[in-house]
């Protein structure tokens, strides 16, 4: 499939969604008018699909992107596509927060805590990345947290490439709901899912990639702290750097 139709099918997708959510009308965008018109005006291309979908998301009402969000939850809940992770889960996670966020968090998988409570990143490693985003004076309820999968692998094992595959469509269209102004990826799978690379997490940290014009920073995942404390410079380093990219001034700096 190319990244065209890809993109035309996800739109065609997001206005599904909001229908179903209820949502019947969006704003027209103002135009500026001319006073005079040429004999023969120029052709102009259609909107590609990510400007459809950018200009969808902006015309939404916050009680209509909310709505069209619980709809897409709704998809999620009752997905079955991997017969395993369905049939071993508690239940879904979707994600959590605020939905009109300048910043995205997301990580892998839910683990454990997070199947039982249903509610991403509120084991040990989500206590410690509460502890990030407090170090960067945000509180988790000013920012927006997702994973890669929408359910829990067995043993917390890693997700197969055919589980990412079909939750794509499921975080692209979160993604696509929430419009962030930045995303931060926790961790190798997902910066690798949603930046489509087979780089290394230490490879793609410390500068900022492009999700359909969203700037991407990439870090350690929380887990990966507990494990190896000493790399909790470099997650702060990453962070300081994102801070500055949003404007945000940090203590002491």
């Amino acid at each position: 499939m190319t990244d065209r139709t890809q993109l035309r099918r996800l739109a065609a997708q997001q206005l599904e969604s909001l229908a179903r959510a209820g949502v019947t009308h969006l704003p027209r965008v103002a135009t500026k008018t001319r006073s005079k018109l040429p004999a023969t005006p120029p052709a102009e291309p259609p909107p590609s699909a990510p400007a459809v979908v950018a200009e969808v998301s902006a015309a939404m009402s916050r009680e209509g992107r909310a709505a069209a969000l619980k709809v897409l939850q709704t998809e999620v809940a009752g997905c079955t596509r991997c017969q395993e992770l369905a049939a071993t889960r508690t239940q879904t996670v979707f994600g959590v927060g605020n939905i009109t966020p300048r910043l995205v968090f997301m990580g892998e998988a839910p683990g454990a805590d997070e199947d039982k409570q249903g509610i991403p990143f509120v084991g040990r490693a989500g206590q410690l990345l509460t502890k990030i985003i407090e170090a960067c004076t945000l509180r988790r309820e000013d920012v927006y947290i997702l994973n890669t999968l929408k359910c829990r692998p067995p043993e917390n094992r890693n997700p197969e490439p055919d589980e990412v595959l079909n939750c794509r469509g499921f975080f692209e269209r979160q993604i696509d709901l929430l419009q962030p102004e930045y995303i931060c990826c926790l961790g190798g799978v997902a910066a690798k899912s949603l930046l489509n690379s087979e780089l290394s997490i230490g490879k793609l940290r410390k500068t900022f990639h492009q999700y359909r014009g969203i700037p991407v920073l990439c870090t350690y995942h929380p887990s990966y702290l507990l494990r190896n404390p000493e790399a909790k410079r470099d997650v702060w380093e990453d962070m300081q750097l994102l801070m500055r990219r949003m404007g945000i001034v940090l203590p002491g700096k």
